[in-house]
């Protein structure tokens, strides 16, 4: 006999209950293997669409000559303080130096003199240097312009707070003719920079006064003569006044022009200059 007649067969002979207990294997044993084949199937990927928004521009930029660190005034440029940086190209100016336009802008640039100080991160400029191979007070001092020194005292000179690149007033002051108790005091010179107190030419970090037995002024060729006249006439000295920096730029009138039309100027004496770092007595041109 077949075996599927012998099942069958067999099948016959089983109770109602029996059947039912085979039905519910086969179909449980069914389901078992549909959940085995499903677990090994990898799952399926499941794509999610992301908004990032719009892409970040790109902006241009420029190498640009820069001071690496505060260059103060007078310092000598060299490799050591100078670099290129990247820069926003719509920022940069035509007085800025660029490595595209200048490569060895850092070669050329060595050796000169800062004519006023650079903070950290600014960009070399030819109108803040001087490329001169001159003394080192007349690189610094601008086109026109005279360096004077004269004597001062820390009563003479608003107690020793003045110091360099401050802006200053000349007083003069001297006995009237003929009155002994009678003193005449005029402002000679208004707005006069101050390039120099004895050999400090900048303010030095953290100190706020000092006194020296001499300052240099900025002056123009009439102003010197205005100073000589002055010294002739007062030769205990002249009174610096301190001006505020608000009105730094602020120039008035002044009585030093009196000076140089009355009296003979060849009474007037001599000042000093300071030329390549010496010091020498001249007269004034008649």
């Amino acid at each position: 006999m077949r075996p599927l007649s012998r099942f069958a067969s067999g099948l016959a002979f089983m109770k109602p209950v029996q059947l039912v207990l085979i039905a519910v294997a086969l179909v449980a044993s069914l389901g078992a293997g549909y959940l085995v084949m499903n677990m090994s199937e990898p799952p399926a990927q499941v794509v999610v669409q992301t908004d990032n928004g719009p892409a970040i521009p790109t902006i241009p930029t420029r190498l640009v000559l820069v001071a690496v660190a505060d260059v103060p005034q007078g310092t000598t440029l060299s490799e050591n303080n100078m670099r290129f940086e990247e820069w926003p190209e719509t920022g940069v100016r035509p007085s800025f130096v660029t490595q595209k336009d200048a490569p060895e802008a850092i070669k050329d640039f060595s050796g000169a003199i800062a004519r006023s100080s650079f903070f950290a991160g600014e960009p070399i400029r030819d109108a803040k240097i001087v490329r001169s191979d001159s003394g080192y007070l007349s690189a610094i001092l601008p086109a026109g312009k005279r360096a004077v020194a004269i004597e001062i005292t820390a009563s003479s000179s608003a107690g020793g707070f003045i110091l360099p690149n401050d802006h200053v007033d000349v007083i003069m002051a001297r006995q009237q003719d003929g009155e002994q108790n009678v003193i005449i005091t005029d402002t000679i010179l208004q707005n006069i920079r101050v390039l120099a107190l004895d050999q400090l030419i900048e303010e030095e970090e953290g100190k706020k006064s000092t006194v020296g037995e001499t300052v240099t002024l900025e002056l123009t060729a009439e102003q010197v003569e205005i100073v000589a006249a002055a010294q002739q006439i007062n030769r205990r000295g002249l009174t610096l006044a301190l001006r505020s920096v608000e009105d730094a730029e602020i120039e008035g009138t002044s009585a030093g022009r009196k000076l140089l039309s009355s009296g003979d100027r060849k009474s007037r004496g001599t000042v000093r200059i300071i030329r390549y770092g010496k010091a020498k007595e001249v007269e004034p041109s008649k």
